[in-house]
């Protein structure tokens, strides 16, 4: 055995662009040919993408795969790579990773291990591939083994383990190929981005099997926002009994990213470690993640820009900011050409310019607004560069107030038509503004948070209202504390404004002093109730037990927190369907309330009456 120099690309795919994935695939080999790379691996599913959802189970997605894997074959010379695909046998699809060395097939190894939690249904897709099982295949001129397999390399025995199967401790196939002697587990993956995920998938997956396995260890993860929901971080991570030696910076915009390493296999210890400086910190990590997943989404789904409701709130005002950092970041990374070509805009070499033909805002005021709003929006919008506009809606408000009472023949009063008077505000704005994105033919932002989602604090048709919610994902004590962060790190001191602000929706006059607290509970509280009930799903008497010891704000007594925790999932119950309308939304953290990616609840329901009976008794 000798040194070999092994390369890990990751690759920003996109479900069903062939020419595009091929391209990104082809490309990174070629880099790697020259940096002299002898062994390089692509993400899982890299020809396909991830994310085809249903059309894994056609028969003509695999056939076009192994097409395109065809034409990337006679780019094989001199290098040996792996590549993900869908391999479909007999009616039933299998997840593979095909290794091609000197343009022939040595064979495809299949996932053993299928994830079915989170955000993850892949049982439906796939079926998970028996251990200790190899077939033959033969396929255009090409025979070769599928299944679990061990290949052989320049004297280097090297297996996979595929995404999910590195999770499952106890049937790691990592353990089987340790007993077969390999000296190298390449782990390809598609392992959806969450802040500080990184570092359990350094300790778990990287470290822990290449000590546990006496062996070189390296993950390549998908980039990018590849189908419209999941973020992938593009991470690639060299691990070498217990310890990383090398990994990339990771959530980057480029379409391609290659990192080598020059493995010592004679000498494992001899190997060089190389400096680690990709940042785990959450705050960075969430407006790297969110820059790319904008970028992405722009691109790809070939928009002019966005455009978006900007109250002078914290929710509105963070998604300004998102694109604002999406066009810094991009412009640093890219450059201004690339990122204004990729965007299909003209260039303009001056990142306010740039953000100025990207995102357009517009503040819809009623008599229930504030001056403190209105320049909080504006000062933002004009510190950032965006378009901004300024209307009034009250006309709008008065004529559908006027119909109603007419039917009803009655005034509406706040007294009795509380909601429905702060509903019909928030609906009023919809219409213009989605007329201003159409006009535009950008994508409309939404700005309701994940806390909001939890208790349906927000109008059907009307905040809601847009076909992508990026911070939807996010519950509100992050938000709160992110802008200030923004505001004094990244430089927005725009951001002044608005972190001077109490949350308030403004739907109802001033002289009622609402605020979104006070319409819920204390936003920590919330948040802690969400973290046990949605994220640990625990039930309402256990979600008090755990709390009731805890010194929360506001919480003065325990029937104050009883009432929260009754409050909470009443409210959670009985808004179900306004989370089945949400658009879109970004899977950012630990959890979210998407029911088309993480969380699954019924439309209808008891809404927790015997569950929360039991609090009554305490």
């Amino acid at each position: 055995m000798s040194t070999i120099r092994i390369g890990g690309a990751t690759v920003n795919q996109t479900p069903l662009d062939w020419l595009g994935n091929k391209t990104h695939i082809i490309d990174a080999i070629e880099a790697a040919r020259h940096e002299q790379v002898k062994l390089l691996c692509f993400p899982e599913l890299s020809i396909t993408g991830y994310g085809c959802e249903d059309l894994f189970l056609s028969d003509w997605l695999s056939e076009k795969a192994w097409h395109i894997l065809l034409e990337i074959i006679p780019h094989t010379q001199g290098i040996a790579v792996c590549v993900g695909l869908p391999l479909r046998m007999e009616g039933i699809t299998y997840n593979g990773a095909c290794v091609i060395h000197n343009q022939k097939i040595l064979g495809i190894a299949l996932k053993q291990n299928l994830a079915r939690d989170g955000v993850h249904y892949e049982p439906r897709w796939f079926d998970a591939w028996k251990i200790n099982t190899v077939l033959e295949l033969t396929r255009d001129n090409f025979t070769f083994p599928v299944g679990d397999l061990v290949f052989e390399l320049e004297g280097i025995k090297f297996g996979f383990e595929i995404c999910e199967d590195a999770w499952r401790k106890e049937k790691r196939p990592g353990y089987r190929l340790a007993q077969r002697g390999v000296n190298l587990i390449l782990n390809p993956s598609a392992s959806h981005f969450a802040m500080g995920k990184s570092q359990l998938r350094e300790q778990e997956v990287v470290k822990d099997g290449s000590r546990m396995f006496n062996c070189a260890y390296l993950f390549v993860n998908l980039l990018g926002n590849e189908a419209g929901r999941m973020i992938y971080d593009g991470d690639i991570i060299f691990g070498l009994k217990g310890e990383v030696i090398q990994l990339n910076n990771r959530l980057s915009l480029k379409p391609f990213n290659l990192v080598w390493c020059d493995v010592d296999f004679s000498n494992l210890n001899a190997t060089e470690k190389h400096p680690l400086t990709d940042s785990k910190v959450k705050n960075e990590e969430f407006i790297k993640a969110t820059s790319l997943a904008l970028f992405d989404y722009l691109r790809k789904s070939k928009a002019k820009g966005y455009v978006l409701s900007l109250s002078g709130g914290a929710d509105s005002s963070l998604c300004a900011i998102l694109v604002a950092e999406m066009v810094r970041r991009g412009v640093q990374e890219l450059g201004a050409e690339k990122f204004c070509e990729a965007v299909n805009i003209p260039l303009s070499t001056s990142t306010n310019e740039i953000t100025g033909k990207l995102l357009t805002c517009a503040y819809q005021g009623t008599k229930n607004s504030s001056e403190a709003t209105f320049t909080s929006s504006q000062k933002l919008a004009q510190s950032i560069g965006a378009g901004f506009h300024h209307w009034a809606i009250d006309d709008e408000v008065e004529s559908y107030e006027s119909k109603i009472e007419k039917v009803l023949g009655r005034p509406l009063t706040w007294e009795q038509d509380d909601i429905a008077r702060q509903n019909i505000q928030a609906r009023s704005r919809s219409p213009i503004i989605w007329m201003l994105a159409n006009l535009k033919r950008a994508v409309l932002l939404t700005t309701s948070n994940r806390s909001e989602g939890d208790v349906g604090y927000a109008t059907m048709d009307g905040d809601t209202s847009g076909s992508l919610a990026p911070i939807a994902g996010i519950d509100k004590p992050f938000i709160l504390q992110w802008l200030k962060w923004a505001e004094k790190e990244l430089g927005y001191t725009g951001l002044s404004y608005v972190n001077n602000l109490t949350p308030t929706a403004e739907l109802r006059p001033s002289d009622r002093a609402q605020t979104d607290e006070k319409d819920l509970m204390p936003y920590p509280v919330l948040l802690q109730i969400e973290r046990l009930a949605i994220n640990k799903r625990f039930s309402p008497l256990q979600v008090y037990m755990k709390l009731k010891d805890q010194n929360l704000p506001g919480v003065t007594n325990s029937e104050t927190l009883k009432n929260y925790v009754r409050k909470f999932f009443r409210l959670w119950a009985a808004n179900q369907w306004k989370r089945e309308r949400l658009a879109p939304s970004f899977h950012l953290d630990e959890w979210n309330v998407d029911p088309r990616s993480w969380c699954r609840f019924p439309i209808l329901s008891a809404g927790f009456k015997f569950e929360l009976e039991e609090l009554d008794g305490l």
